[in-house]
């Protein structure tokens, strides 16, 4: 199921204006109507998986949050041109 929803996010991200978010509960209704509650969590996985990778920011009160320490209502975008995303960094040290 992660193809469908993966796929349903970008889709619905692609329909929207630039900068126009969507909700989770969205894409879950669109990729599993019958079962969408079920599907909730795969799309909160999803979206910190592609936020990780800078292919997707994940918005809490309207701003870009950190999608390791996601927690509560949130809602999903595709970055903005301009807008660096963030990636963990990695310590000095990682190569010792």
């Amino acid at each position: 199921m992660t193809a469908p929803v993966e796929e349903t996010l970008f889709a619905l991200l692609a329909a929207k204006d630039a900068g126009k978010s969507v909700s989770p509960e969205e894409v879950a209704r669109a990729a599993d109507p019958e079962g969408w509650r079920r599907a909730l969590p795969k799309v909160r996985a999803i979206a910190v998986g592609l936020a990780r990778q800078g292919k997707l920011v994940i918005l809490r009160h309207g701003k870009p949050a950190d999608p390791n320490g996601l927690k509560g209502v949130y809602r999903l975008r595709l970055p903005l041109p301009d807008e660096a995303v963030a990636t963990p960094a990695v310590p000095d040290d990682a190569d010792d």
